[in-house]
């Protein structure tokens, strides 16, 4: 027996669901792209909570879907073992990721696609956009460092996220790379994992009209949460550097920014945004400096198998980036 008729491209659209039930409405979003004639999309989800809470919201949207969904799962809360599984799942030359809490605009995938083959990119990433609640304070509003938007340095697209990215994933020179384990419960894995592709000869570009939207928590809504993702920011930056006396240069070169950065919060002292902005600055270039450093870092996310909740005052130490990953348990 054969299977559907698939066109002549298909991208396999990749998302990760750890007990967000508004994954449901993510898959609807992708179900609602226009494409252009000739490209296709499949998508794979995996639930990475052991106790399978994804499966009823993912496979009710899927009943109302035209395109396919397979349902996976596997567990232990540890987000690069589920994009690893992913990876292992795709059937496709290039995926796209899209995170659980996101809805991606209806233009979303066909820009990524149009970037990629008029560029030749072998990845595209476009913004993640924040939407905001009501009440939420004017400063965070006006700073918008909620929202991600890739950047270039000197006019090179160095790494990303895998929260809005279509990715040429059969080039051999990386199709057996893998997201490093490590970092799978600390965060900043798709950030190191792209740095590793660049360094291997991929090339990126953006495509800032392939916009994907991620409400905020009211829990996210606050200077500490901030400050603690910008540390992790940091500390995934130092991923960059290749070698012992790399690291050292970029920890002295951001120590001295992290102590520029603490004179300016205190000129701005009058000015609620200005004293955030670089406040938040100041603990980025000390995340860098913790990277550089090898510091442990702080467990962000995920649980166990069993689905309990992470030791919020654990730390771990990220070990050498992974391969192949394991593959899924069935759904």
């Amino acid at each position: 027996m054969t299977g559907p008729v698939l066109p002549p491209v298909t991208v396999d659209v990749l998302i990760c669901t750890f007990r967000r039930p508004q994954v449901a409405e993510t898959l609807r979003s992708v179900d609602a792209q226009r494409l252009p004639a000739g490209l296709g999309l499949r998508v794979v989800v995996m639930d990475n909570d052991g106790t399978g809470s994804g499966r009823v919201p993912v496979l009710t949207a899927a009943r109302d879907m035209q395109i396919p969904v397979r349902y996976l799962r596997t567990g232990g809360g540890n987000i690069s073992t589920a994009r690893n599984a992913l990876l292992d799942e795709a059937q496709s030359g290039w995926v796209a990721f899209l995170d659980d809490d996101e809805v991606a605009s209806p233009h979303w995938l066909s820009s990524l696609w149009r970037c990629a083959t008029a560029t030749g990119a072998d990845a595209v990433f476009g913004p993640v956009l924040s939407v905001y609640p009501p009440g939420t304070p004017d400063w965070i509003r006006q700073l918008d460092l909620h929202s991600s938007r890739p950047v270039r340095r000197a006019g090179v697209v160095e790494t990303g996220i895998a929260g809005n990215v279509l990715l040429r994933c059969d080039d051999p020179r990386w199709s057996g790379e893998r997201f490093d384990v490590g970092r799978g419960r600390t965060g900043g894995e798709d950030t190191e994992f792209f740095f590793r592709l660049h360094r291997l000869g991929a090339r990126f570009e953006i495509a800032d009209d392939a916009d994907v939207h991620e409400p905020v928590s009211p829990d996210r809504l606050g200077f500490r949460w901030l400050a603690r993702r910008r540390y992790r920011m940091g500390q995934s930056y130092a991923a960059r550097a290749s070698g012992r006396a790399e690291r050292l240069r970029l920890g002295a070169g951001a120590a001295a920014k992290a102590t520029a950065c603490g004179g300016m919060t205190g000129l701005h002292a009058l000015s609620r945004a200005r004293r955030a902005a670089w406040a938040l600055r100041a603990a980025l270039h000390l995340g860098v400096v913790a990277g550089a450093l090898s510091l442990p870092q702080r467990v962000s996310y995920g649980g166990d198998a069993s689905g309990q909740d992470p030791d919020p005052g654990a730390t771990t130490r990220p070990p050498a980036p992974a391969r192949r990953g394991r593959g899924p348990d069935p759904g």
